[in-house]
């Protein structure tokens, strides 16, 4: 999640949501057997902080050189934030270790 955007509770809530929702058909459509462990084992996620959008770009890269399931949310601009404004992306569902060679390095939001 992006911190320079400065969003609210609830607009970081909504765009946090949007992001598994991408990343969740993102997996299916790789992974299966991800997804499914994923479900089984209580759906888990987690969110990180970035400080901007040079950074959010490189994780997503990263994550997608990487071969997981990667998605990036882009504000629809109808409150708090312009148009177009990319806020965050999800990873996975996919392996813990894969993602956390990938992300292990953030910190909680």
């Amino acid at each position: 999640m992006r911190t320079d955007l400065n969003m609210g509770r609830g607009k970081i809530a909504a765009q946090a949501g949007h992001a598994v929702v991408l990343a969740y058909k993102k997996a299916l459509s790789l992974d299966k057997s991800d997804v499914d462990t994923w479900e089984s084992q209580g759906m888990q996620k987690v969110v990180l902080k970035v400080s901007g959008k040079e950074e959010l770009f490189r994780y997503f890269q990263k994550a997608k050189d990487a071969g997981l399931p990667a998605a990036m949310v882009k504000d629809a601009g109808r409150t708090q934030i312009p148009a177009g404004t990319h806020t965050c992306c999800g990873i996975g569902p996919a392996d813990e270790e894969k993602i956390d060679k990938v992300t292990g390095d953030l910190k909680l939001l």
